[in-house]
């Protein structure tokens, strides 16, 4: 039996959220069932070209010149499972944004960098990032399924000549491993990149291994994009090695409720029957999601199938990524659109991502006064509470 990609294969396990539309058949190219679930095999079919690109969508001129412009200079890849997800006829659908080559990445922005975050200022070793006390970032690979356009790491994921290693990404973990044992502060390890779920189990197992041989690793963690641009990378195997390393935590990032599909669910549903929790980070991307019907959609969906909104991300001022930037106060909005409105443990976190660490920006809903407080609900409603009865300052209580 061969199939379209664009249709759901019935499946025992639970479908939480319905599939995105699919786009018109004709842009389908027939796949047999066995294929479309191997994701060895979206690896090697992944778009790389305009031709390739011409199977899935109708390429506008600034599309097939950004596509020429931007080779050798940054990298680009869309795996068939997110390809179809694209609307063919769309130049501004979501999924297509973040994943085709634009003019603008060529585009110079003023204030943009290619390490905003100050990754390579806080690298230890070829691998290791320590920027805050108890936690270190392990950068273990360049590559990705799918190069979105937006990569906070550009320069190192896409950027032909960039990287953030110290050396390169073949060289041996001893020395990183190494520092994270001789530091016993650090209790909890980001595996990124790249996403690490690009190396194959065996690969991915040996770095996860070593790192719980450290007495004072207690938590691991993986960053990955997978359960979104190809999940049927998670397989039982993979979910089941990791399980063996426990406690084992997986962030992934959707940013549009047409990335909830009945394959991403499926893969979180791998992912918690082995035990092994996953939240989301949201980046807030103009013309993708900034406003407040679709991250009211995308917040919710992502409760539905049981993913744990964590963070939403303001943009970073990246090199080839600033056209995406909105200003922040479109993010206050968003956040007041949310908080209130939406289930509490839907509503992420707001946060900037600096050189200084992760600062949380969204607008206080209260403001001290010689009364006491001034709260703000989510409706404009507004209220004083006085000292006497919820003490503001130390001094309120003598």
């Amino acid at each position: 039996m061969s199939r379209t990609s664009g249709e759901t294969e019935a499946s025992t396990e639970p479908q939480p959220a319905p599939r995105a539309p699919a786009a018109p058949a004709a842009f389908r190219p027939t796949v047999p069932d066995a294929q479309w679930r191997d994701w060895r095999w979206h690896m090697r079919k992944r778009v790389t070209s305009a031709e390739k690109a011409r199977q899935w969508i109708h390429l506008t001129p600034d599309e097939e010149e950004a596509i020429v412009r931007s080779a050798g200079r940054y990298r680009w890849s869309v795996t068939p499972y997110y390809a179809s997800l694209m609307d063919p006829d769309d130049p501004l659908c979501p999924v297509r944004r973040q994943a085709v080559p634009a003019l603008a990445e060529l585009m110079e922005h003023s204030g943009a960098e290619v390490d905003p975050v100050g990754d390579m200022y806080y690298r230890k070793t070829n691998r290791v990032v320590h920027k805050y006390p108890d936690r270190v970032i392990m950068l273990v690979t360049e590559a990705c399924p799918v190069y979105c356009r937006h990569c906070t790491r550009k320069f190192h994921t896409t950027d032909v000549e960039g990287t953030y290693f110290r050396e390169n990404e073949g060289s041996s973990y001893e020395e990183d491993l190494r520092y994270i044992a001789a530091h016993p502060e650090i209790r909890d390890v980001l595996l990124t990149g790249g996403d690490p779920l690009s190396y194959r189990d065996g690969t991915l197992e040996e770095i996860v291994s070593g790192l719980r041989a450290i007495p004072s690793v207690e938590i691991i963690r993986i960053g990955s994009r997978f359960p979104v641009l190809l999940p049927q990378r998670v397989t039982d195997e993979l979910c089941g090695m990791l399980a063996r390393y426990h406690p084992v935590w997986l962030n992934t990032h959707f940013n549009h409720p047409k990335e909830i599909t009945g394959e991403a669910a499926a893969a979180v549903d791998r992912l918690l029957r082995h035990g092994i929790p996953v939240g989301n980070q949201t980046v807030l991307l103009r013309g993708v999601n900034d406003d407040v019907a679709t991250m009211r959609a995308l917040m919710t969906g992502l409760l539905r199938i049981r993913v744990r909104p964590y963070y939403l991300y303001h943009c970073d001022n990246v090199t080839g990524v600033s056209h995406f930037m909105t200003s922040v106060e479109k993010g206050w909005e968003i956040m007041e659109g949310l908080q209130g409105h939406i289930t509490g443990f839907a509503v992420p976190q707001y946060v900037l991502t600096t050189k200084i660490g992760k600062i949380p920006v969204a607008r206080p809903a209260f403001h001290e006064t010689p009364e006491g407080l001034r709260l703000r609900n989510y409706r404009g409603e507004e209220l004083t509470v006085d000292r006497s009865v919820y003490p503001v300052r130390e001094t309120d209580l003598r």
